[in-house]
């Protein structure tokens, strides 16, 4: 095995030559970057691996032909900042999301982004929380908050609750004051109700459907068509299923309007309001990311074959020394 060393010009980083498996990843050495206008320079102290990264490994999507750096999660210290940023200064401590989908890059010891996409890192969490937090908190903010303007009494229901996107979800459906509702297997109930799930479903027993009624947002995560027509019979009319993942809209509207309900789906975004938010949540003790597992970063093969199973509860981090 080739040990890669960074100097002050150059950094350890994960990338890619080629679609495939978790084994495609490799540890590499690329020239550090320099903030532009607008821009800071991180480095990166812990990352988060999310589904996008493995499926973006596996094949082509957004980013086109590798070879690239995934990594969309950051927390870390502010080097540099480039011309015309006052948010910032070096020796920050920061945490964000990397513009979704272009701008990847943080499984690597220095990312740069925009000052914008970033926030001040709560003092009371530590990297690896703060590393985990960024696009799924800020997918599940941008549609339970932006989106759907859940509020205080109203019932929302939370398709893969113990998930990445769907544990934050929960927590930030709660603390708008909503009656949370949560699908997941029966061995990750007793993790959501104590994240304040107030209903769990066991999907393998129960179909959702049957059970639940009355509802004013659905969040789906998961995506398929049967799964989201059955969600349109949960909700009240005039109610709104918001979908994370963006395909199939126009076959979904129209039998969204049958239902007399609505649909929206979200590509989450860089979000510096939506950064501070969660922030605030984070430093309330209101929000919390269930760690499923830390990986050095040369480790991240690992991280990602953990994450193909599909059976994580909460979020995996790689670490950066």
């Amino acid at each position: 095995m080739t040990t890669t060393t960074s100097t002050t010009t150059t950094m350890r980083a994960i990338s890619q030559d080629t679609f495939g498996g978790p084994g495609v990843l490799k540890e590499v050495e690329l020239p550090r970057p320099e903030p532009g206008p607008g821009q800071v320079l991180v480095r990166v102290r812990a990352a988060g691996v999310n589904p996008t990264d493995w499926k973006h490994r596996a094949a082509p999507l957004f980013l086109g032909e590798p070879p690239y750096v995934l990594g969309w999660d950051v927390s870390g210290t502010v080097e540099a900042v480039g011309m015309g940023v006052t948010l910032f200064k070096p020796g920050d401590e920061v945490f964000g999301m990397l513009p979704y989908p272009y701008g990847a890059g943080s499984h690597a010891e220095y990312v740069t982004g925009p000052a914008r996409a970033f926030a001040r890192k709560p003092s009371a969490i530590d990297h690896v929380q703060a590393g985990a937090l960024p696009l799924a908190a800020l997918t599940a903010w941008q549609a339970l908050v932006d989106t759907a303007r859940v509020e205080a009494g109203q019932r929302v229901l939370i398709h893969a609750a113990a998930g990445g996107v769907g544990h934050l979800a929960v927590q930030i459906a709660k603390a708008r004051g909503a009656y949370v509702i949560g699908t997941a297997s029966a061995g990750k109930h007793a993790f959501l109700r104590d994240l304040g799930a107030d209903e769990v479903i066991d999907y393998r027993e129960t179909d959702f459907a049957d059970a639940v009624s009355g509802v004013d947002v659905v969040l789906d995560t998961i995506g398929d068509d049967d799964h989201r027509t059955r969600s349109l019979r949960t909700l009240r009319r005039g109610g709104l299923l918001v979908s994370i993942l963006p395909v199939g809209g126009r076959e979904l509207a129209e039998r969204a309007q049958r239902f007399g309900v609505r649909t929206e789906l979200l590509l989450v975004e860089a979000d510096h309001a939506g950064m501070n938010a969660i922030a605030r949540l984070a430093e309330e003790g209101r929000l919390r990311a269930a760690i499923a597992g830390t990986f050095p970063l040369a480790d991240a093969a690992r991280a990602h074959e953990l994450g193909d199973t599909g059976r994580t509860a909460g979020k995996l981090v790689l670490t950066v020394e």
